[in-house]
């Protein structure tokens, strides 16, 4: 078993603390206020991966023995980025444009550790079956997913009855790439 530092999580998404706890990684969270703005024109793979640095760069002051990880998600179709619904009406919205059709999840990382930074990526395929808006109106008033990406939980109700498959990593839906993520925290200290 390789040696993994002690992480510091800027993140206040439960569903990345309980994959670390899962991934057996040592880790604390601690939250930093950040712009989560990003300069037009960048493909949504440098979104994400521009977001994460930022997140990672808050945290500018010595962080000794520890590992900075921060992560940004995003949905994707059609070369346009979802973010987070600011409404319950956006939420419904967002579903119904990604109802029958395939989309990506990007989730870029960022490790921050003595110094220097360590920016990466994954990407996901999921194809969603074709929802009513029955279900897709019950989803959003049960679920309230205001806080996810695309407006949905992988691990929820739509992820149980709307995804018929994906092509990638199925964390990396979650939220986090874990896989990725655990080979660059152990190769940390060879």
């Amino acid at each position: 078993m390789h040696t993994i530092p002690p992480v510091i999580l800027a993140s206040k998404s439960p569903r990345r603390q309980e994959l670390l706890r899962l991934m057996d990684v040592d880790f604390r969270v601690v939250l930093k206020d950040v712009d989560e703005s990003y300069p037009e024109g960048l493909t949504p793979p440098e979104v994400a991966l521009h977001i994460a640095r930022k997140k990672a760069e808050a945290f500018d002051e010595t962080v000794g023995e520890e590992v900075v990880l921060t992560a940004d998600t995003i949905v994707c179709i059609d070369g346009l980025i979802l973010g987070k619904p600011e409404t319950r009406e956006h939420a419904i919205e967002m579903l119904q444009l990604l109802s029958g059709r395939v989309h990506q999840v990007i989730t870029g990382v960022c490790l921050l550790y003595k110094g220097r930074y360590n920016n990466f990526y994954d990407l996901t395929e999921v194809f969603f079956r074709k929802l009513s808006h029955a279900e897709i109106s019950n989803y959003v008033a049960k679920y309230q997913p205001l806080d996810k990406a695309g407006s949905y939980g992988i691990q929820e109700l739509i992820g149980l009855i709307a995804i018929e498959r994906i092509e990638g990593s199925y964390t990396n839906v979650v939220g986090l790439p874990t896989e990725k993520v655990y080979a660059q925290l152990a190769a940390l200290n060879k």
